[in-house]
């Protein structure tokens, strides 16, 4: 039988990709101009890397936010590195890129959203909703395009 191209999953990679590129800027050139990203992920990863204390307190999912102190944002091509500041604490995280639900740039309006593949595998697909904000809950499907629409003035 032969087998379909994998739009959903190649996109997927892409957007990783893109993302992985922008940090990569990042750590070496530091953030330009007015730019700051909220980073969601998935704390349940099993490649996840953080302090016992923060996954306690975000069992399911936890958002970032790279601006005014972080330290050490080192890239890989599965994840990256990064210290950030909580409560005066530097603690030190991994992210594997697999572990991302939504990156947002508020400065230019540009954001992404990572659907979970596997999790909607037993269920039926679900229609088009109202376009939702970076961090709540939506559909569970393969990975899209997410319209900016949301973040346009």
């Amino acid at each position: 039988m032969a087998r379909g191209i994998d739009y959903g999953g190649m996109m997927h990679r892409a957007m990783q990709r893109l993302i992985a590129e922008v940090l990569e800027t990042v750590a070496e050139e530091g953030l330009p101009g007015e730019h700051h990203f909220f980073i969601t992920f998935d704390t349940r990863d099993s490649d996840v890397e953080m302090a016992d204390w923060l996954r306690e307190r975000y069992p399911e999912e936890m958002t970032i936010v790279i601006q005014h102190w972080f330290e050490n944002l080192s890239v890989t091509l599965e994840g990256f590195h990064i210290t950030l500041n909580f409560g005066n604490s530097p603690e030190p995280l991994y992210i594997p890129f697999d572990a991302l639900r939504t990156f947002v740039d508020p400065s230019v309006e540009f954001g992404l959203r990572f659907e979970n593949h596997e999790e909607d595998e037993d269920e039926p697909e679900a229609e088009e909703d109202e376009p939702q904000e970076p961090g709540e809950d939506g559909p569970k499907g393969s990975a899209e395009v997410v319209s900016l629409d949301k973040w346009r003035k």
